[in-house]
């Protein structure tokens, strides 16, 4: 059997086609693979129990602190402690010159034993005058006045054993110990120096602010008092007047609140001209690392325990002045939710109004995700983290 031969523009003619109709199939098979649904990540709300903390700005401060002054005046001789360390409670810090004080305490003792004396002659007078009186040889008005002299010679043993006490008191006193455990300030007087003594117009020597534990001292406005008052009546929360509150404190280079303390004070009355009450907190601080005047924040349980729902934060869309997250409802389809926040707790956001314990939350993949449109969501799983 002969074939005719193929020229040129019989294979144009039987080509042609076949590629129009390669094309088409590719064409459209791209078209088909572009209208597939956006894969997205979605989870639904997790539910715990939580509580709404309120921050306050604040400052560290010595629980005690003692300015160090002299009680008796004197030449200073000796300074036993290195300027801006730790002191334990008893430790000699100071000495003034006691050679003045120790001879007026031997001076004191002198008089006490002249006194002593005095007081065993005067004993004997009366005695021998209260037998005269007795044998009816001695007149009575001698016998009153040997008594009245031995009653004088008892009291001036007294005054002199106070006199002795006093001289004593005063030489122990030349020797100035920490009253407390703590950090040292400076030392503001040099061997050699004069120092004055006495309950007024006493030369300040140093002072001393204890370490552990350390107070944050905040104040809360009128507002926030009230609703703190609410919660209590209402017994929602308990009163930090007679209760330890669990507080929380963050310096300001940190992002975490691991510096736990308690609530151990509130002021009796709001200070009429900043409308504010004062509180403090006591923290421990063994290592010493917290220093008085140094400014941090405290974490406050501004509500009682509730349940609640929580969702990452990275979840939640500003809208101009709403906040909206992205659910995937009924056939797979893209709805939108406004919602309230609430307070971050143990790295999710509490949302307060606007979902539901079942909703499928997108959590991942929110720029691909348009309301009204389908998606392919994929379920993933939210925990919350261990610390808050």
């Amino acid at each position: 059997m002969n074939f005719p031969a193929l020229t040129l523009n019989s294979i144009s003619r039987i080509a042609g086609p076949i590629t129009a109709l390669a094309i088409a199939a590719f064409a459209g098979a791209g078209h088909a693979q572009s209208q597939q649904p956006p894969v997205v990540k979605v989870a639904e709300p997790l539910q715990d129990t939580v509580m709404d903390w309120d921050v306050y700005t604040g400052r560290f401060q010595a629980e005690n602190r003692v300015v160090l002054q002299a009680r008796v005046s004197g030449y200073l001789s000796a300074i036993h402690f290195e300027e801006g360390g730790i002191v334990e409670q008893g430790q000699l810090l100071y000495e003034i010159d006691d050679r003045p004080f120790t001879l007026a305490v031997r001076q004191a003792q002198a008089s006490l034993d002249s006194a002593r004396a005095a007081v065993e002659l005067a004993e004997i007078e009366f005695d021998r005058a209260t037998e005269l009186v007795a044998r009816n040889v001695g007149a009575q008005s001698e016998a009153d006045s040997a008594r009245a002299q031995f009653r004088e010679a008892t009291a001036s043993v007294a005054i002199a054993e106070a006199q002795l006490a006093t001289a004593e008191l005063d030489l122990e006193f030349t020797q100035i110990t920490s009253p407390l455990t703590g950090r040292i300030s400076s030392n503001d007087v040099d061997v050699g120096n004069l120092v004055i003594g006495g309950p007024s117009g006493a030369t300040v020597l140093s002072n001393i602010v204890s370490v552990d534990p350390i107070e944050f001292v905040f104040t809360v406005s009128e507002a926030d008092f009230l609703k703190y008052a609410r919660l209590f009546e209402n017994g929602e929360r308990p009163s930090s007047r007679s209760s330890a509150n669990q507080v929380y404190v963050q310096l300001m280079d940190e992002d975490t609140w691991n510096r736990g303390g308690s609530m151990t004070f509130v002021d009796n009355q709001l200070d009429p001209n900043s409308g504010t009450l004062l509180g403090r907190a006591t923290l421990d601080n063994p290592d010493g690392f917290l220093q008085p005047g140094v400014f941090g924040r405290l974490r406050l349980p501004g509500s009682g325990e509730y349940d609640a729902l929580l969702i990452p934060d990275e979840a939640i869309v500003a809208d101009q002045a709403r906040s909206i997250v992205y659910v995937v409802g009924a056939d797979d389809i893209v709805e939108q939710k406004g919602v309230t926040r609430g307070p971050m707790w143990r790295g999710m956001r509490v949302i307060q109004t606007g979902l539901e314990a079942g909703d499928r939350v997108i959590i991942s993949g929110i720029q691909r995700a348009r309301p009204g449109s389908p998606v392919t969501p994929e379920p993933e799983e939210i925990t919350l983290s261990e610390a808050e």
